[in-house]
């Protein structure tokens, strides 16, 4: 699979319009904030750039940020300017070509940023061995990967790697593709299909399993769009496999619950992030309004009191007085959600 990988990333693509579906975002896409950064970057970076989805949670300045699979490094670029000059953004990826590419342009976004010094390095390395790389436990704030996961042979190890190197109260924050039910094994040997981020899609059943076994006990999904497969011959190689790319959170977070239990308690967002003055998006069924008394079980209140967002939020109730599972918690699909749901956990 390495070999597959290297071999599509490094030679058989030679820009993001050779992808077979539309896995890449648009400009249209990218938030407001984000565009003028976007504009910096270097033609080179960004034409071989093939994320599948946005990585640039709220609240990064003066973070120490890994980007898995980091590619040519756009998104490395991107997550540099937002971290400022008293962040570091450090990139891992396998593919001598990508890592070309994106070393060619350090010193092009320093200069682009107006930094002094360069905030952003890249290490050629396998994400399921990144314990053979010089990277410290527990020493990121934040991890980031873009479509990139579902490429690895062994994504449990990716996991659990990514949450030896968070702090306590960090965040994986990523999006990858996964499918509505499990690739057969017989799909994983075509070299495009498993390039074009297809054959080695998770089951999202099976990656929420994953997840929990190595201590994320609580993936939230952030957000999600089904992909279209321009390509006649990939159609009907899939038959009637459905593929997404969705953006999931999961946070270090010691003794979360396997559910979502009611203490009675709540949040009010003061509005105080960059860019999300009316409302926080936690995740797709948390999007809580500047001001209002929102409703949250355990784990979403410990999400927002243990990590980096707890200065701007004011929260009422404890632990003491336990009232059973939070009302309207079920397990549902997890994909086509509208984003309407704006109170109660998932």
């Amino acid at each position: 699979m390495y070999d597959i990988v290297k071999d599509y990333y490094g030679r058989a693509l030679q820009g993001s319009e050779d992808l077979q579906t539309d896995a890449c975002c648009t400009v249209d896409s990218v938030p407001d904030a984000i565009k003028p950064i976007m504009a910096k970057i270097h033609p080179e970076v960004s034409g071989k750039y093939y994320g599948c989805g946005l990585i640039a949670p709220a609240l990064l300045s003066g973070l120490r940020i890994l980007d898995l699979g980091s590619g040519s490094g756009q998104d490395c670029y991107v997550l540099s300017a937002l971290v400022g000059e008293t962040g570091e953004v450090v990139g891992v990826d396998m593919t001598d070509e990508q890592l070309a590419v994106a070393n060619r342009h350090i010193e092009f976004h320093r200069d682009a940023f107006g930094f002094k010094k360069a905030n952003v390095r890249f290490i050629k390395g396998y994400l399921e061995n990144l314990d053979e790389l010089d990277l410290a436990d527990a020493s990121f704030d934040v991890i980031v990967s873009n479509c990139v996961i579902n490429l690895s042979p062994d994504k449990r190890a990716v996991l659990a790697q990514a949450h030896r190197l968070l702090k306590p109260g960090g965040e994986l924050y990523f999006s990858d593709v996964y499918a509505d039910r499990r690739v057969p094994v017989e799909l994983s040997n075509d070299p495009v299909l498993y390039g074009e981020c297809l054959a080695g899609a998770l089951y999202w059943n099976d990656f929420l399993q994953l997840a929990r076994q190595v201590g994320f006990a609580d993936p939230r999904l952030v957000e999600d769009r089904p992909l279209s497969v321009g390509n006649p011959d990939i159609v009907e190689k899939v038959g009637p496999l459905r593929f997404y790319s969705a953006t999931y959170r999961l946070f270090k977070l010691e003794n979360l619950e396997p559910a979502c239990e009611d203490y009675g308690q709540s949040v009010i967002y003061k509005g105080t992030i960059p860019g999300s003055e009316n409302h926080f998006l936690l995740d797709c069924h948390h999007r809580i309004e500047t001001g209002k008394n929102f409703p949250v079980c355990g784990n979403s209140y410990r999400m927002l009191r243990e990590t980096r967002f707890a200065e701007h939020f004011e929260f009422q109730g404890d632990f003491h007085c336990h009232r059973g599972i939070f009302k309207g918690c079920g397990i549902d699909l997890p994909f086509g959600n509208d984003g309407s749901k704006t109170s109660g956990c998932c």
